[in-house]
């Protein structure tokens, strides 16, 4: 799995690249939470850090719209 971006990481990629990392984070957030309701999920911390990774992306791209 792939590892946390902090802000400073993230503000330094462009918006497309933030939304194909969004994306790709949703899909993983997906997954998670099928994984998580079939009880097959081992690090179930994933699943915030995923979320507040998100979040990030979209304060990112809101500040700069």
């Amino acid at each position: 799995m792939s590892d946390n971006k902090n802000a400073k990481d993230l503000r330094g990629m462009e918006a497309a690249d933030l939304n194909e990392r969004m994306d790709e984070l949703a899909a993983e957030h997906m997954k998670l939470r099928f994984q998580r309701a079939t009880m097959q999920l081992n690090n179930t911390a994933r699943v915030g850090q995923v979320r507040r990774e998100i979040a990030r992306i979209k304060t990112i791209l809101a500040e700069r719209s």
